[in-house]
């Protein structure tokens, strides 16, 4: 390729096999070859055609064909040039058909071979690695073969699935993990435009020198090995050279490193020099590789290695965000570092799909099963279930994420302009519709098309915000809260995607123009309330129209109906504990789950200080309670261990009064090795206030206390049960798929509606799942428009929220979603703090810092309303306040 690829020259090495009943003369010499290149679709050649030159880009020079006696191989070289040519990229997956034909001695066609092929060119320069002279970005995947019924075995419709789902997804890369695929596979990605590194199949991944069986060095610097190896990498190249999807080799995986791989890197640059090489045994620095290509290594660490003065490699991650259950939390940050700094050049994610197969039950229903499921052993349990999509191509809410951190299209806000960026290296923005859309409060306000100049490649565009075609629809507004999303569609179809498929999407949060006063509600006659106290039950009501019970002897409403429906069917009570996840899970004993598990956050009771009524007037009545949290069985916990360490072993904790509010122990027994001293038993005090308000209105302040010696917590938040016919929610808040604090920024803010049925993500080995985040004001309602109203209130932060059939303990307990039975009741979950997903990887504590929840205090407000049919609109209700005593 000549430096600004006008010119591509064109070299076609020809193996010919002579056979007896083709070869008359017996002497190759006497045959030639001849070949052309045209653009796929123009090439149609048939018996009656006779100018071949009319249709060919570029005409290859014969060449006769070097061999010696029939029954032997004979070569040819053929080379041309073609002009100007059309180069294949990702984004441009422009294909030529070359058409190599074998004449006879008289000029006679005897065979003829056709192949489709790209041009494009690889090359390197500091920190970059370069398609066609452009430092791409890598937003890929690592992908097995693999179907849920049939196995390894490939089918080709399941391949194109792959591909468009990929596609449709941003995504522009994959991985060959860990071995050469079938030949079709690499077809379908020059086809459809997809960057491939083509792996060889080695792997030592469990050798250890350490175990009485493998007493020899490892195999990468055994001689013996040598000819094994290379020979595995001859094998792929040979096979797969043509194909322009493949951009790099890599010499297999987690092998290692030694000299074996220095040989077969020494054949392969010989062999091809026009592509570089990616190994990652041995520290992803080794000389064999040509790209730093590290796998789960932190934000940090990449970085510090782009920045490294000395490293002219660029980094691209071949495994990062293992994306196993409900995973693939902090990738927004891995993108922020690689779109800010020179050298990071993008990464693979492990993987692309759950390697589950499809299993009959004993009740005749098929499900997801994984290793041990078939009675086999040895077995990995569950840890072939870490992709992106289920066994059946079915995407993970996570994918949603990667689509936006991969999204060619960035859409940013600085000052007083918006900004438009195009990340394409070769595709303008000609074939995108660009689409805004403002809301205000959860309220629509307006959308539109918006008249952009087309964007090439590398390039943006910049509007001023006075100048946004929504501006005077925003200005005249009286809305608070205000969200401009903008979108980029397809305008015609692709072959992976129809017209109007969605390749981008932004939304951006308006700042805000004015404060309104908050509308804040009338008491009066109607809001009069009535009560009473029987036994240890205080009863609050209003007429026939609603009434609430409290518990007086556990602090806890216990019971909640309006027009005589029950909406509580278990009340409210403070949680801190979530059915861990598999990444939760990770890091054995220091994982978050054993932490959690050891401080017995999941067998916590709730032990009442205190509860009477502080206020009582006419329209309102204060309820004060101090609820204390520790475990069950306090002699099993944790606290006694260390309390046992701490006193040589003979002690025993002795519960003594102090006040009513903040129980102390002391220790009584060997005190030889410390003094006397006096702990907090309880792992949380919280503080409760109840305001009920006539208008039907519940105010709920908690402030909560964790003991110190805690580690991060699962969540912060309010749990209860409503009945199960309240399965209708609708959420102002993040959505409308599930996401967390640190998997939330495809997730825009807006008004979305769900069954509760539906909000429950059926991930293979159930966990925290469901979730929504940001979430201002959420209601759940029955068919006929009767039910309840929550948000957050008084200036607190927005919500995490989940409403599931199934309780924390069902998950918790499960090994398949399918052993999940619904119950009579829907378990709601209200936080005001919820710990992140976590993704870095899973077999350690991933969870940046910023997405913990550490043992501090807390403080919040939550509001509740009755609703029904004739009441205002939740996003109407939510603006109002309660008047404060």
């Amino acid at each position: 390729m000549v430096e600004d690829f006008s010119c591509a020259n064109i070299q076609v090495e020809l193996l010919v096999e002579a056979q007896r009943q083709t070869v008359a003369s017996g002497d190759l010499a006497l045959y030639s070859a001849e070949a052309f290149v045209c653009e796929t679709g123009k090439c149609c050649i048939d018996r009656y055609q006779s100018d071949l030159r009319s249709i060919a880009s570029a005409w290859l020079h014969p060449s006769h064909i070097i061999g010696t006696n029939i029954g032997r191989q004979g070569c040819g070289l053929l080379h041309g040039k073609i002009e100007r040519p059309k180069l294949w990229s990702a984004e441009h997956p422009h294909l030529y058909t070359l058409v190599v034909m074998l004449k006879d001695p008289s000029g006679n066609i005897i065979d003829c071979e056709a192949c489709q092929v790209g041009i494009r060119q690889i090359s390197r320069r500091p920190k970059e690695l370069l398609v066609n002279g452009k430092p791409i970005l890598i937003y890929g995947v690592n992908r097995h073969e693999h179907h849920p019924r049939v196995g390894k075995t490939n089918i080709e419709s399941c391949m194109i699935k792959d591909l468009v789902v990929m596609k449709q997804h941003n995504i522009n890369a994959v991985r060959n993990s860990h071995y050469p695929q079938h030949p079709r596979w690499y077809e379908l990605c020059d086809l459809f435009g997809m960057y491939v590194i083509d792996e060889a199949n080695i792997e030592t991944h469990g050798f250890d020198p350490s175990f009485p069986v493998n007493q020899r060095k490892h195999p990468t610097s055994e001689p013996m090995w040598a000819s094994s190896m290379l020979d595995r990498v001859i094998n792929m190249v040979e096979r797969d050279k043509n194909h322009s999807c493949i951009i790099l080799w890599s010499l297999g995986n987690e092998s290692g490193y030694g000299p074996n791989h220095s040989a077969s890197a020494g054949w392969l640059r010989e062999r091809d020099s026009t592509r570089p090489l990616h190994y990652e045994g041995g520290g992803a620095r080794t000389t064999v590789t040509d790209i730093v290509c590290p796998m789960y290594t932190r934000v940090w660490n990449i970085v510090k290695i782009a920045k490294d003065p000395t490293e002219n490699r660029p980094l691209i991650l071949c495994e990062y965000s293992h994306a196993m259950g409900n995973s693939n939390g902090n990738i927004h940050k891995y993108w922020e570092a690689i779109d800010s700094t020179p050298g990071l050049q993008g990464g693979f994610i492990w993987e692309w799909l759950d390697q589950g197969l499809l299993k009959e039950g004993a009740d005749g229903k098929k499900h997801w099963a994984y290793g041990g499921d078939f009675g086999d052993f040895p077995n990995d349990l569950n840890f072939c279930l870490d992709g992106l999509t289920w066994p059946d191509r079915t995407p993970h809410p996570g994918l949603n994420e990667v689509k936006y951190v991969y999204q060619p299209i960035k859409i940013s806000m600085r000052k007083d302009t918006i900004e438009i960026y195009n990340k394409n290296f070769f595709d303008t923005t000609e074939n995108l519709e660009f689409v805004w859309s403002l809301s205000g409060d959860g309220k629509d306000l307006g959308t539109g098309l918006m008249d952009l100049p087309p964007l090439e490649p590398q390039k943006k565009h910049t509007i001023l915000l006075v100048s946004c075609p929504w501006y005077s629809h925003w200005v005249n507004s009286s809305t608070m809260e205000g969200f401009i999303i903008i979108t980029a569609k397809l305008i015609r179809p692709t072959r992976w995607a129809a017209a109007g498929h969605l390749v981008a999407s932004e939304q951006l949060s308006l700042p805000f123009r004015h404060a309104n006063a908050p509308i804040i509600l009338t008491m009066s006659e109607s809001t009069r309330l009535e009560g009473e106290r029987f036994e240890n039950t205080i009863r609050i009501y209003k007429g026939q129209d609603w009434e609430m019970e409290f518990d007086s002897s556990t602090g806890i409403l216990q019971d909640w109906k309006i027009n005589n429906f029950p909406i509580l069917k278990r009340g409210l009570l403070p949680c801190f504990w979530r059915a861990p996840t598999d990444n939760d899970k990770g890091g054995g004993s220091i994982s978050y789950a054993s932490q959690w598990k050891d401080f017995f956050l999941d067998k916590l009771e709730v032990h009442t200080a205190r509860c009477h009524i502080e206020k009582l007037t006419r329209h309102v009545v204060q309820i004060k309670v101090t609820h204390l949290l520790k475990p069950k069985d306090i002699e099993d916990s944790l606290l006694m261990k260390r309390l046992s360490k701490q006193t040589g072993g003979s002690s025993k904790l002795v519960l003594v009064p102090s006040d009513e509010t903040t129980p102390n122990a002391k220790i009584e027994g060997n005190t030889d090795d410390c003094k006397q001293q006096e702990i907090n038993p309880f792992w949380f005090k919280v503080d409760i206030i109840y305001w009920v308000y006539g208008t039907g209105d519940l105010i709920v302040q908690y402030n909560v206390e964790p003991n110190i010696e805690l580690p991060p917590l699962p969540r912060v938040g309010i749990e209860f049960e409503i009945d199960k016919t309240l399965n209708y929610v609708e959420w102002y808040g993040r959505g409308p798929f599930e996401c967390y604090p640190d998997r939330k920024k495809a997730a825009h803010v807006g008004k979305y509606k769900k069954n509760v049925l539906d909000m429950h993500v059926p991930y293979t080995v159930p966990s925290e799942n469901g979730g929504r985040t940001d979430v201002r004001w959420v209601s759940f309602m029955n068919s006929e428009g009767t039910g309840l109203f929550a948000s957050c209130y008084d200036g607190s932060a927005p919500m995490q929220i989940c409403a599931s059939y199934y309780s924390t303990g069902d998950l918790d307990k499960a090994t398949h979603d399918k052993e999940l039975r619904q119950r009579d009741t829907i378990e709601v979950h209200l936080d005001h703090k919820h710990m992140g997903l976590g993704g870095d990887d899973s077999w350690s504590p991933s969870v940046h810092e910023e997405y913990l929840v550490p043992p501090l205090p807390y403080s919040f407000h939550m509001r509740f309303s009755l609703i029904n049919s004739s009441s205002p609109p939740c996003s109407d209700i939510f603006l109002t306040q309660l008047p404060k005593l």
